[in-house]
């Protein structure tokens, strides 16, 4: 006589299911570094979201917070008509990370809604100065800045790419034109601060200018201007013709 033997029952999880931390995915699968190397377009709406939210909560991660709001209100286009309370009703949304959404929600929509002449236009070395001069000359380490116009000298963004050391040895055309090449710009201003106040070009500076231009006519993109920010002064290379034939 034979007998049955029966498999031992496996044993049931009664704890809480819980998401792996962030901190523990591949470093390459962070939203922040993703954003940080690959641009905020290659992210995912809940990636996107995520960065704004921070924190998760316990047992649930950020990632998969973002995606359960996304999933809870049927996606982005119903999430930017959601009242605070309505986000603040939803379990792990504090009135900080509900205000952060909301902010951001906003910010999108106005500049999706802006007219071209809303844009601010560059027309002289002082618009550029304008624009940066309140931030920069307060810097406490260099920083290379690429302002991106249209064919009307309108700004439509600003990259910044170096922060630490401007050396023109490191400074890479590729990467100076990067966003313009991507975003068919017809003209770029270089900006960078000078941290200890004076803003005379060094024979780096303008060495790194004549590069630049060169570069920008192969690729058929002007080189406008490049401004040098000092303590609340100002130098424009093109003014004083340095690096500009």
């Amino acid at each position: 006589m034979t007998t049955t033997q029966t498999k031992p029952a496996l044993p049931i999880a009664t704890g809480p299911v819980t998401s792996p931390l962030i901190r523990d995915f591949p470093i390459n699968e962070r939203p922040r570094e993703r954003l940080r190397h690959h641009g905020a377009g290659s992210l995912s709406n809940a990636e996107l979201l995520a960065i704004l939210f921070r924190t998760g909560m316990q047992g649930e991660n950020v990632l998969a917070m973002s995606s359960r709001i996304l999933a809870r209100f049927e996606g982005l286009a119903t999430l930017s008509r959601v009242t605070f309370d309505e986000l603040c009703a939803e379990k792990g949304l504090s009135e900080a990370k509900a205000c952060q959404v909301l902010a951001a929600l906003e910010l999108g929509k106005r500049a999706s809604s802006l007219a071209p002449e809303d844009r601010v236009a560059i027309s002289s070395p002082k618009d550029i100065a304008n624009l940066f001069m309140a931030e920069m000359s307060l810097l406490e380490r260099e920083e290379l800045r690429v302002l991106l116009l249209n064919t009307k000298n309108q700004v439509l963004g600003v990259e910044r790419l170096y922060q630490g050391s401007v050396n023109s040895a490191l400074v890479r055309p590729a990467e100076v034109f990067t966003a313009a090449v991507k975003r068919t710009c017809p003209a770029i201003v270089i900006v960078h601060n000078h941290p200890s106040g004076d803003p005379t070009p060094s024979p780096e500076d303008i060495s790194m200018t004549s590069r630049l231009i060169e570069a920008g006519e192969i690729l058929d993109i002007e080189v406008l201007d490049h401004v040098v920010i000092g303590a609340q002064r100002y130098v424009s290379l093109k003014e004083r013709r340095l690096g500009f034939e």
